[in-house]
């Protein structure tokens, strides 16, 4: 079965964040935009289940204000139903609540160590365009300004909540670009129906002058003569070819390579892909309770722990996410190594450990689930700092996502962002077309 080329202007592969805002965004812009995913339900890593009544984050939680996602909602008309949590992000040192909402990291560092106005020197050094190169690490990087071993698990999970990865792994310009130029302590919300809940927004947006096509796998992305011909799916059990010219992949480059066939794209890109992707793990634990772990409303991110660096308490701020009586909590840890291999069952067990041993009353609750973010489902694509181009040397074949991103950028706010730089650079080599369908 053959699908009319001139009813789909562009097909968009993954309904995750990178893909949908890109979706969205060609919609809003005029092209008939087709998003075909394999799962049966929007959202990708960022997506939402259902266990006994509990509204359960698949990976994403936090929804930033002020950026590019939220831009992205305002543009193409969908409603943003997000929650801030007051206050949003403190830290959980030594069994005491660090509140940072309006000292930042001058109040945090004051607090820890004396070497602080040093570190915060290099901060301001950093906002100016004076920074390390990007073979440094993080952990190098602050080991040359303070010893401070509360300091170092401090900054060791800021890396693995943020980029998914060890002050070892990531790149000290890329961490220092983000807390510099992206912004530290930033305003986010959560969503009462589950993350779920903003990409069914987005969804509808692209319905509008498009369709989803969920349970729906691409099979190959047809290329000829160095462009993009069209893309075949497997739809309610056949092979559907779809013919254009515009093929947005938010499956990651890996992926989109092997959809493609390596033989069609440069040889660079390809070395690229083989060398230089980093794909970044975590695990994230979903954990009801009767009783309150914790009161903070938002985000707490932990000093001294083994491998958990962050928890965020859901129901505080969104009680629709867990029947009444219960408290529901997420909690991430980060695996050591976290670019590398590792034993999933020892590393569950330390953040297990570690959760215990933060929590008094910790064995009271109840896990609803445990998933190990890795390998080709991984919590990041590559992590930051080892990004690959958005261009895939391929006419008309784009790559959204946590691959991709800006350098220094991660999470959702960074996919939003590949989609914007994407899909600005498609509607401006054709104006006239979208033009004439809006």
């Amino acid at each position: 079965m053959r699908v009319d080329s001139q009813r789909i202007d562009a097909v968009v592969i993954g309904a995750g964040a990178g893909g949908l805002c890109a979706a969205a965004r060609l919609a809003h812009g005029g092209l008939h935009t087709l998003v075909v995913d394999d799962k049966d339900r929007l959202g990708g890593r960022a997506s939402t289940e259902e266990i006994d009544g509990f509204k359960v984050n698949i990976g994403a939680i936090a929804i930033e204000f002020g950026g590019v996602f939220e831009e992205t909602f305002h543009t193409v008309g969908a409603p943003l139903d997000i929650r801030a949590p007051e206050p949003a992000s403190s830290f959980f040192i030594d069994g005491k609540v660090i509140d940072v909402g309006r000292g930042g990291w001058s109040l945090l560092l004051g607090q820890l160590t004396k070497q602080a106005s040093r570190i915060l020197e290099k901060f301001a050094d950093a906002r100016s365009g004076n920074l390390p190169d990007g073979r440094q690490s993080t952990e190098d990087w602050l080991k040359g300004y303070t010893s401070n071993a509360t300091v170092h698990a401090l900054f060791r999970n800021l890396c693995a909540a943020i980029f998914a990865c060890n002050a070892a792994e990531l790149p000290a310009r890329a961490f220092l670009t983000y807390f510099t130029s992206k912004g530290a302590f930033k305003k986010f919300g959560f969503c009462p129906q589950g993350t779920i809940g903003v990409w069914n927004s987005l969804g509808n947006a692209v319905r509008r002058n498009g369709d989803i096509w969920l349970g729906t796998p691409a099979t190959t992305i047809h290329t000829a003569n160095g462009k993009v011909e069209g893309v075949t799916v497997l739809r309610n059990g056949e092979r559907v070819r779809i013919d254009t010219d515009l093929v947005i992949s938010n499956a990651g480059p890996k992926a989109t390579v092997a959809l493609a066939g390596s033989e069609a794209f440069p040889a660079d890109y390809i070395a690229k892909v083989k060398n230089d992707l980093r794909p970044a793990a975590n695990i994230v634990i979903n954990v009801a309770s009767r009783e309150p772990l914790i009161n903070h409303p938002g985000i707490v991110t932990f000093g001294k722990t083994r491998r958990l660096c962050n928890m965020a308490n859901l129901s505080a701020t969104c009680p629709e996410l867990a029947p009444s009586g219960w408290h529901l909590y997420v909690a991430y840890a980060v695996p050591v190594p976290a670019l590398g291999d590792f034993d999933s069952d020892a590393e569950v067990a330390l953040a297990l450990e570690d959760l215990r041993e933060q929590f008094a009353n910790f064995d009271q609750a109840r896990i609803l689930s445990i998933r190990v973010m890795r390998d080709d489902w991984p919590a990041q694509r590559s992590c930051a700092g080892y990004d690959l181009p958005r261009e895939t040397g391929i006419e008309g074949l784009w790559c959204v996502g946590d691959a991709v991103k800006q350098y220094g950028n991660g999470g959702t706010q960074a996919c939003a962002e590949t989609a914007k730089l994407v899909t600005d650079a498609i509607l401006a080599a054709r104006p006239r077309l979208s033009a004439s369908r809006i």
